[in-house]
């Protein structure tokens, strides 16, 4: 049954009683009635303008919220449908089919993400409130259930909720293409970032705030305005005349459906009956004859032709000698002013202006032909007005013409139920069928018209509370269920947000401490291998060329594979060649020995490339490419092989000791002996090494090696003392002046004695020389030589031949483990800068979600706050 706001209709003499109870000035009982009405209408509006203020607030921080700390996310609601058709044909559901199934059972997800998806439930009224959302997610119901089933069992029969058509006020209007079509506009929406569609909700909110400035004036305004407005030629300046009962606006069709006309009291005009055009730009004030020019009320029609194409406001005075029980604008209470405005569908900009106009309009009176009923631009119009003004006063003109009035009757109310359901509730009050043109007629009863007055003059001057307050408390309470909505949803969003932050602080700041600890450990461990396989390689390089030249220095190939074989000795004839063939096999075995000291640091290098990626193995976390770098151990020393070579090429294989190069064969000691001219050079002294032989027997005993007395040593030893006549060594002037002092000797008798056992001693050495010891001594005299000479060469650079190969090697090996670590070193800082990030964007995802989701949840309690405090529910009850 629909509640009744206005009093009972009843014959006209009990109205009349009626009217001189509420507008006669009579004391007494009715008088205190009168009074308690206007008390509590100030009541409630000084608790509108609090709610309105609170709202206000809370849309400013809203937007400040969203610009600064929240990118406001606008949600969508979707019926599960096919979710709740499969829980139906589930085993399980049919045990359960006899609890009351929850409707508010929803899909929420939003526009700019679409992945998103949650299931919620939009609770119903709090604290007895009929227009509160609460927005919970499943989870949290399930958890509240599980710990108070007779709560749950209490809210599953709850059928006071809101619908799923999500926003009432803060809806986005997307509307894109020929047909306009929703699909449309969700593709729209669906594409636009979450920074875009939140700057179009900030957009909307500026204007709801607009628009709650406007409410805010309405409200403290003490007058009512009451808009007539209706489609074309619907008779809408004809009721204002009848209302007026006076024929004061043009009726010719067109006139006065062109402007908006302002109807007041001709007593807020000092009694002058004048009509006043607002100029362009100016501000009207009854007071400033700069903001209007002044007009007659018998040229109206004239002044309304004139402005047709303009935007000007007309404003009447008109006096009304009716007694103020009859008259609604001398009705001695309030000052009421009626506002004729254009027809609806006229054209596009005079619609749009009645629908900007309508925002500060108390009670809105809608006109209606009964010939043609609701035309698209009405059922826009009241579909849009409807949101705010819950009761809309509706008025079927012209319907005397119609034969058939209860066909007409009922269609019109059936438009009006889809259109405005509570006003629907009340049609007896608000919807009115009647003709204002027989009205008009003196000496005529029209009943109808006079209970459409009635109620209207009940509805605007009674009933305040409902006519002015309640359309502002139904837009708010509007505005806070879109408050409820959104706060909900973001609050979802935020806590899922949130859970996902912490979960990937679990997973994230446990790898980034590890790595934290693990840093000083890989830093040393790294150092030490490089140390370690650059200390290996220079030990091995060392111990294998010291073991090389002490094998060469005894006249034996330094390596055991070398690559050239010691040759054979020919035989006497062949001797020079044998000598140089040694000299070069020896050279040769001396590369192969530096070879083979670089193939065991490439060994070595092997080994620590390896181990420092089983290192990036244990201190890399998952998910970090390892390195893709492919160690080739043949590359090392390739720079020193071609220059060994002759290449004339600088590379980090090179190394500047002492200013001389020492890593290749062409200008120093290195690869490539065997190769060069100088180291090549054959001597007589490599087949006898006298110096060596005399110093062996007549030096100091500081030599390196010792060797068994021979017959050789014998004639060596000889020959050296012939050489060594007058402290001149071996040579070819010493040669002949020894032969000359052998002459002289042999002059002498006691000399030609012994000459002939000493020529003898000489000649069987030389003899067995030649045959038993020439071709074993010529490589250890060689080698000798070649030692020496490799030494030789390192001391006049001051750079020994074994540690300048030691100290290449090392270094070639040091890079190569240098560069791995360094890879090792950068894939590490890497991967931890990359986790120092995650772990400072989680952290700092977790502190904005939290924020926001007891920022949210604070929304919402501010907006039951609000609606509690104020209690808008009640507000025209």
């Amino acid at each position: 049954m629909a509640q009744t706001y206005f009093p009972t209709r009843a014959a006209s003499p009990v109205k009349e009683a009626f009217h001189d109870s509420v507008f006669a000035g009579l004391n007494g009982d009715k008088q205190l009635k009168v009074e308690d009405v206007q008390e509590a209408y100030v009541e409630s509006k000084d608790r509108l303008i609090s709610a309105i203020d609170s709202t206000k607030s809370i849309l400013g921080e809203i937007r400040t919220f969203n610009k600064d700390e929240w990118v406001v996310r606008y949600p969508e609601l979707r019926q599960q449908k096919v979710e709740e058709e499969a829980e139906e044909s589930s085993p399980s559901s049919q045990a359960s089919s006899s609890r009351p199934k929850n409707p508010a059972r929803r899909s929420l997800s939003f526009a700019d993400d679409p992945t998103f998806q949650a299931d919620v439930l939009i609770g119903g009224p709090r604290q007895g409130l009929t227009r509160s959302v609460t927005l919970t997610s499943i989870p949290d119901v399930q958890e509240e259930q599980a710990d108070s089933p007779e709560k749950s069992a209490d809210k599953g029969g709850d059928d006071r909720l809101i619908p799923a058509s999500d926003f009432n006020v803060l809806r986005l209007d997307l509307k894109i293409g020929t047909n306009h079509s929703s699909q449309s506009a969700a593709s729209l929406v669906s594409q636009l970032e979450k920074s875009s569609i939140a700057n179009l909700l900030d957009d909307r909110i500026a204007t709801s705030i607009n628009h709650v400035d406007k409410l805010r004036l309405r409200v403290q305004d003490t007058s009512s305005k009451v808009l007539v407005t209706g489609d074309l030629n619907a008779g809408k300046s004809t009721f204002v005349n009848a209302l007026l009962r006076r024929e004061v606006m043009p009726v010719d069709q067109q006139p006065c459906t062109t402007a908006f006309c302002e109807v007041h009291d001709a007593a807020d005009n000092q009694g002058k009956e004048e009509v006043h055009v607002v100029k362009d730009g100016a501000v009207y004030d009854i007071n400033d004859e700069s903001t209007f020019t002044k007009g007659e009320i018998s040229d109206l029609e004239t002044i309304v032709a004139d402005n047709e194409h303009t935007e000007k406001m007309i404003k009447l005075y008109l006096g009304d000698t009716r007694a103020p029980s009859e008259s609604l604008l001398n009705n001695g209470v309030v000052d009421i002013s009626l506002i004729d405005a254009p027809g609806l569908n006229r054209d596009s900009l005079k619609t749009t202006a009645v629908f900007a106009r309508q925002e500060e309009i108390d009670v809105v009176v809608f006109v209606v032909s009964a010939e043609n009923h609701f035309t698209l631009s009405a059922k826009e119009f009241l579909w849009n007005a409807s949101n705010e003004k819950a009761y809309l006063f509706i008025v079927v003109n012209k319907y005397d013409q119609i034969k058939n009035k209860d066909k007409c009757r009922r269609l019109v109310l059936d438009q009006i139920k889809q259109l405005s359901p509570r006003t629907y509730e009340d049609a007896e009050d608000l919807v009115h069928f009647v003709d204002s043109a027989s009205a008009l007629q003196p000496f005529t009863a029209n009943p109808s018209f006079d209970d459409l007055e009635t109620s209207l003059r009940s509805f605007v001057l009674i009933k305040r509370s409902k006519s002015k307050l309640l359309p502002v408390a139904t837009y708010l309470l509007n505005l806070l269920s879109d408050l409820d909505l959104l706060s909900g949803a973001n609050a979802i969003v935020a806590d899922s947000e949130l859970q996902q932050a912490r979960a990937n602080l679990s997973h994230t700041r446990p790898v980034l401490e590890k790595m934290k600890t693990s840093r000083d450990v890989l830093e040393e461990t790294l150092e030490t291998v490089e140390e370690t396989g650059a200390g290996q390689a220079s030990t091995c390089t060392k111990k294998i060329l010291t073991n090389a030249l002490e094998r060469v220095g005894n006249g034996q190939l330094g390596v055991a594979k070398p690559l050239i074989p010691m040759p054979s000795y020919p035989g006497i004839l062949g001797i020079w060649d044998y000598a140089r063939d040694v000299r070069r096999a020896l050279l040769a075995s001396l590369d192969a020995a530096v070879s083979l000291s670089e193939d065991e640091a490439r060994i070595i290098t092997t080994n620590g490339v390896n181990k420092i990626k089983d290192l990036g193995e244990e201190h890399l976390p998952e998910g970090v490419e390892r390195s893709r770098r492919v160690f080739m151990p043949e590359a090392m020393f390739s720079a020193t092989r071609r220059a060994g070579k002759g290449i004339k090429r600088r590379s980090s294989s090179y190394s500047n000791i002492g200013g001389a190069i020492v890593a290749g064969g062409m200008h120093g000691v290195g690869i490539g002996l065997a190769q060069r001219p100088d180291m090549l050079d054959t001597t007589f002294f490599d087949l006898f090494d006298v110096n060596h032989q005399f110093f062996i027997h007549f030096g100091d005993g500081k030599v390196e090696e010792s060797t068994p007395t021979s017959a050789l040593g014998i004639v060596s030893v000889g020959v050296g003392a012939l050489t060594m006549v007058g402290g001149q060594s071996l040579g070819m002037r010493a040669v002949l002046e020894g032969i000359v002092r052998v002459t002289d000797m042999l002059g002498n008798e006691t000399a030609r004695k012994w000459a002939a056992p000493v020529i003898g001693a000489f000649t069987i050495g030389a003899v067995a020389y030649l045959i038993l010891e020439l071709p074993s001594s010529i490589p250890r005299t060689i080698g000798r030589r070649v030692k020496a000479s490799v030494l030789a060469q390192g001391d006049e650079r001051d750079v020994h031949f074994v540690d300048a190969h030691a100290g290449r090697v090392s270094r070639e090996t040091r890079k190569v483990l240098r560069l791995a670590s360094w890879d090792m070193r950068e894939r590490f800082r890497a991967a931890m800068e990359e986790r120092s990030k995650e772990v400072k964007s989680a952290e700092e995802m977790e502190k904005r979600s939290l924020r926001a989701k007891e920022w949210f949840n604070g929304i919402v309690d501010k907006t039951g706050a609000i609606r509690t405090d104020a209690r808008l529910e009640a507000i025209g009850a």
